[in-house]
Order: structure tokens, then sequence, then C-alpha cells
């Protein structure tokens, strides 16, 4: 009798065991998943994250009707809700009319149910999220496919993800078509002196299009470190001057500088009346219905001389009240602007204040031959009057700069040549200056330490205190990581004044394409704060916390 129980309890187990078997996940080789570095946004209804790639067979129709992930904990306190996106066969092609299953609330061990058949070859969906309203930025998610139901057959992914791949969250800052705006452009960022981060960008109304056109400059507010936004305001609006529609009088490119000794804080944009065509004339009769465009960095877009009818206009507002309202904008063209050049205007992003106080744009222009350059525009009387330097160096453009100590410069440019240098010599334009311009030396990291695709980038320095007290400073840089296209937005860190960019203190915050402008400034001690064009959105805010790699610095040099 003993022995029959136990041949039934062996059988019993036995059928347990190959039940089990039956529903445990294989592996194939037709299934994967692929981590895709994206920021997940607040604001934004689909953020697409994890892409799973599901091979369909050219002879037997396939249907998919189960995918399971695995959430951890951040997902199911910070993510609203769920869903599962079917794309077709293209890859890194997100789309959000095709749904697999419904949005679901999520859950540890998340299973979406629905019904695809797969075509022939490569089939993509995507797992997106939707962030609650109060998810802290600083809020880290993580994901993994664990199975794939094919046929009623559960198939595990080839390369499961790495434990070390996670998403930054962040804000949809300014998203297309949002408040009846067609396209949101040019971030710049700064901290005021009571911790206000504002945000600037061109608010390019009925088009994506450049100057000309009707952009204005608009301005987003945030008093708790970028988790909340108050709504869009407008800093700068030339509105029908000169009795010209407002699409002949757009201002755009704009500055922003923080007066780190008073409460001013400036903001300097380009302002282009009418039209100046390709053979440099100003063209008269215009109205609504005239379509006539032209740039001020194409051609004779842009002349010698000062007047409206001759060159764009550098124009400047001041706030007083911590960026809540702004002056009427002051024309600065016929105080700085030599005569013969083409173009004088700011480099989009942030000014600084030095520690002597000098105020201190990035500027740059096209001189007396139509040639770009690079330089820089400052005040030493607190913005009464201001000065414009000699050209850093030309074929260059937007610029950034940094005091790397009291009284030198650090002017990192842009330069035209990378469009055709895409080998070891490709890089940003960097010089330095102890006397405010009037003379340039070429730094050593020159053309090649700092790659880019022909982008503005941003240079900040950052300063912080251990804790042991002592006051240091790190220098960040923002552009798309590339030389070939505006791709892998990233943060990098120098700890020895721009000499070197160790690749260990990257940051990749967005692997795809997009317009790529970015602006970086600091929260508090630790938090770093950066605006950017990215691919999920207009203008993308995230809060970085770079508290570890200011510790792993300060242990590998002690």
């Amino acid at each position: 009798m003993n022995t029959i129980k136990t041949i039934n309890t062996i059988a019993f187990i036995g059928l347990l065991l190959f039940i089990s078997a039956c529903n445990r996940p294989q592996q194939s080789e037709k299934i994967d998943s692929v981590f895709v570095n994206l920021p997940i946004l607040k604001w934004k209804k689909n953020n697409p994250a994890l892409q799973v790639l599901i091979e369909g067979d050219s002879m037997n129709t396939q249907t998919v009707t189960e995918l399971s992930f695995t959430l951890n904990d951040n997902i199911i306190q910070n993510v609203k809700s769920v869903q599962v996106f079917y794309s077709g066969t293209k890859e890194n092609h997100f789309i959000d009319d095709q749904t697999f299953g419904k949005g679901i609330s999520p859950q540890k061990q998340l299973i979406v149910s629905g019904k695809q058949t797969l075509k022939p070859g490569k089939n993509y969906f995507w797992l997106s999220f939707q962030l609650k309203d109060d998810c802290d930025l600083l809020t880290k998610l993580q994901a993994k496919l664990a199975y794939a139901t094919v046929n009623e057959q559960r198939l595990s992914p080839l390369n499961p993800i790495d434990d070390s791949k996670f998403w930054r969250t962040g804000v949809a800052l300014r998203q297309h078509r949002q408040d009846n705006v067609h396209t949101y452009r040019i971030p710049g960022l700064a901290t005021t002196n009571n911790g206000t981060l504002l945000a600037i960008y061109d608010v390019r109304r009925e088009s994506g299009r450049d100057l000309q056109g009707h952009i204005d400059i608009g301005v987003s507010r945030s008093t708790d470190g970028g988790e909340t936004w108050e709504a869009m305001h407008i800093a700068q609006d030339m509105g029908q001057w000169g009795n010209l529609p407002e699409k002949f009088n757009g201002v755009s490119d704009a500055c922003i500088l923080v007066d780190k000794n008073s409460d001013n804080i400036f903001i300097a944009g380009l302002w282009m009346h009418g039209v100046i065509n390709a053979e440099g004339k100003w063209l008269q009769g215009l109205n609504e219905e005239s379509s006539a465009w032209n740039h001020q960095w194409r051609n004779r877009g842009s002349q010698p001389g000062l007047e409206v009818n001759q060159t764009s206009q550098f124009i400047i507002s001041k706030s007083t009240d911590d960026g809540q309202t702004w002056s009427k904008p002051v024309n600065l063209t016929e105080m700085c602007k030599k005569k013969e050049w083409w173009l004088w205007a700011p480099a989009p992003g942030a000014g600084i204040t030095m520690k002597d106080g000098t105020l201190v744009f990035p500027t740059q222009g096209r001189n007396q031959t139509g040639l770009p350059f690079s330089n820089i525009t400052y005040s030493k009387d607190g913005g009464k009057t201001w000065i414009t330097s000699n050209q850093a160096f030309t074929n260059t453009t937007e610029c950034s700069v940094v005091e790397l100590k009291e009284g030198e410069l650090m002017l990192n440019m842009r330069d035209n040549r990378n469009r055709k240098e895409k080998g070891d010599n490709n890089g940003r334009a960097i010089f330095t200056t102890t006397d405010m311009g009037a003379n340039w030396t070429e730094h050593t990291t020159h053309h090649g330490a700092l790659i880019e695709p022909v982008c503005m980038a941003s240079l900040y320095k950052h300063e912080y205190k251990t804790e042991s007290g002592d006051k240091k400073s790190v220098l960040l840089f923002s552009n798309p990581n590339s030389k070939q296209a505006r791709i892998k937005q990233t943060i990098k860190m120098s700890f020895d004044k721009g000499q070197s960019w160790p690749e260990k203190y990257w940051i990749e915050l967005d692997e795809y394409r997009a317009a790529g402008y970015s602006c970086l400034s600091s929260i508090d001690n630790h938090t770093i704060g950066i605006v950017y064009e990215g691919s999920q959105a207009h203008m993308t805010f995230q809060k970085i916390d770079i508290t570890a790699y200011l510790e792993d610095f300060q242990k590998s040099n002690e």
C-alpha cells in the first residue's frame, strides 16, 4: 500500500513539474526587448520606453495575445497608467494610434492582454508610461519584458534588460501646438538669486521656421526646483511695430542673464523688422498677405549699418521682480554694434555674472565680409551700458561663456567647420581671454575634445560645497554627443577646468534625434537643471542629481 502511495506521489509531482515546464517561458531568438534611453515626462500622455521586438514567420500566421513585464517600485508609485502600442515593422518608430490591449494601472508583475497578428519579419511593440503629476523628477524607472505569448506559447526575450538600465523622469515643459503655438525652440535657463528657475524660449506661433516670422520670447517660471511650472508668459513681443504685421516683427534667439549682485534679470533677443532680401534690399509695402521671407544668417539678410531697415536689432528687457514681469525692450544696436558688421546678435542660452560683478552675454555676429564670428558683450555698471568685444574666432556662431578663474573667461563655440569635419579634428572651438575679449587665446582642447554635429551647446560652471565645507566647482557641458546628427543629448563633466571630459562622467538623457539646443543651471548644491530640445517634447526639463559623480571624483583623488 505504501509503495502505491509513493508511486502516486511521484507521479503527481511529475505532473506538476510538467505543467510548470509548459507554463515556463522558453527563451527564443525571435523575441527580444530593447532599452531605449528616452526621458519619461510629466504632462505627456504617452511616453515610449521599452521596445519589444517579435519576429513574425512568413509561412505561418502568428498572433500575440500577452505581453508580461516586471516593473520596479518607483513605477508602481509614480506612474498613473501603463499602455502597450504596436508600431508595425518600423524600428525606432513609436506611434500611438494602435494600442495593444488596454491601458492599465501599474503592477509588479504586469500582464497586458490583447490580440495582434504579426507581419512577416520584425514587429515592434512599445511599453509606454503616463506619469502622475506629483512624480518627483529625480525618480528612476525600471522595467523588463518577462515574456510574450505567441500562438499560446510563452517566449522569453533573448537578451534581458541589464539591471543598470533605467529611465529618468522630467517635464514636457512645452509641446507642439500647446497654447496654440506651432513650435517652441531655442531654450535658455537661469536660476535667480531667490532660487527661482526661469526657462526662456522662442514662441514660434505659426511655423517652426526661424526668423523672419511671428515669434515672441516666452518665459516659464518654477519656484520649487522645476517640479511645477507657472503658465507661460511673454517677455519680448514687438507687436506690429512700424505698422508691419507681427509676422514681420519677430524676436528670437534669446539669452538670459541673472545679475548676482542685484535684483536685475536681463533677457537679450534679436529683433527683425521687415525683410531684407537676398540682394540686401529692405522690402517695402509688406502686409499680412505678403509671403516674403529671409534669415539674418542667410545671404545678405542682415547688412552693415544700425537702422531697422539695414540690420537685425539687439534688444534687451529687464525684470526686477524675480522674472514675473518684464520691461519694454531697450535697443542696444546703436550702443554696441560696429557699423561695418552685417550682424550683431545674442548667442542663445545664458549669460554670467563674473566675480567682480561684470555682466557677460555670449554674443555672435557677421563681420564686415559677412563671415560669422563669436564674441562677448559685457557691462561694468550693472547693465546700464554695454561693450562688445573683439571676435574670438571666425566661422563660428552660437557660443557659451564661463569664468574659469577670476578675470579669465572661456568661450565655447559652435563651429561651422564641423559640417565637413567628421574625423579626429571635429570639435567645439574653444578660446580664452583675460582682458574681456580684447585678445583671445586658443585653448588646448580647441577642436577635438568636445564633438558636435554643428549645434548650439551649453557650457556651465557649477559651484558646490563638499561635506567638509570646501568650495569646489565643476564644468558642465551639454549637447548632442555625435559628429553626424543631433542625437544622444548628453551632459559631460570636467573637474580640471575643461582640460578633460572623462567618459565615466557622461550622462546621456535622450538618444533619439531632436533639434538639440540646451541650457544648464544649478538648482542646489548637488542638483543640476537642464532645458533642451528633446525627441519627446519641444522643451524638455530634467533635473539631475550629480552627488555620485562628485563623490566618485573626490574619492579617486584622495
